[in-house]
C-alpha cells in the first residue's frame, strides 16, 4: 500500500472528524505504517479550554463565535504536531487546514519536507441546509446560531477557494464525496476512492 496523505475539506458539521476516525481504523488494519491524524478544530477546542495564557483566553473568546482563527494559530498547531508526530513512512489524515488560500504555501513546504508528493482530498460536499441542521443537534457550546452562520460564511468564501487549487495542483486527486449519505456510505466512497476496498 502507497503511503496515504489524506485532506478533508467540508463545512463544519459536514461528519470530516468522523470520516477522519473511520478512515484511520481502515488503514490501522491494512497496513502496519502509522496513522497520524491531525485536526486542528480538536486542537484549538483543547487550547479554548486551558485558558492560562493571552493566547488561549482569545482563542476561547473567538472560537464561540465561529470566526476563522488566524492563519499563524493554526499553522503552528498542525506543524507542531508534525514535527512531533509525523516521519516519511507514516499515513497522514487532515481536517481543519488548509482553510484559506493563503494556507497553503506553508502545508506545500510541509509536504515537500516530509516526502510527500502525491495527495488525496476528499471533498465532503453537503448543502448548508444539512450540515446546519446537524450543528444544531449536536449541543457543542460552539454551536450558536450566529457562530454556525459565521462558519457557514468563512466556508464558502475562505475554504470553497481551496477546493479550487487543488483541483489543480499536480499528483492532487479530489474526491468529490456526497455529504448527504449516511455515516458509513459516505466511509464505502472514501474507501473506494482511495482503492483501498
Amino acid at each position: 500500500m502507497d503511503i496515504k496523505t489524506v485532506i478533508f475539506i467540508g463545512p463544519q458539521g459536514s461528519g470530516k472528524g468522523t470520516q477522519i476516525e473511520k478512515l484511520k481504523e481502515v488503514l490501522e488494519a491494512r497496513d502496519r505504517r502509522r496513522v497520524v491524524d491531525i485536526q486542528t478544530g480538536r486542537r484549538f477546542r483543547a487550547l479554548a479550554a486551558t485558558q492560562e495564557t493571552f493566547a488561549e483566553d482569545k482563542i476561547a473568546a473567538t472560537l464561540n463565535s465561529g470566526i476563522l482563527q488566524p492563519d499563524f494559530i493554526t499553522t503552528v498547531l498542525w506543524g507542531r504536531a508534525m514535527l512531533d508526530q509525523l516521519d516519511n513512512k507514516s499515513h497522514l489524515l487532515i481536517d481543519g487546514f488548509p482553510r484559506t488560500v493563503g494556507q497553503i504555501p506553508d502545508l506545500d513546504d510541509a509536504f515537500h519536507f516530509f516526502d510527500r508528493t502525491t495527495i488525496d482530498v476528499i471533498n465532503l460536499a453537503t448543502p448548508e441546509a444539512v450540515v446546519r441542521a446537524r450543528m444544531e443537534s449536536r449541543a457543542r457550546l460552539d454551536d450558536t446560531n450566529d457562530s454556525i452562520e459565521e462558519r457557514l460564511r468563512g466556508y464558502r468564501e475562505a475554504t470553497l477557494p481551496v477546493i479550487e487549487y487543488y483541483r489543480t495542483r499536480p499528483n492532487t486527486r479530489v474526491h468529490d464525496i456526497d455529504g448527504t449519505l449516511s455515516i458509513d456510505e459516505v466511509h464505502t466512497a472514501i474507501v473506494a476512492a482511495l482503492a483501498l476496498e
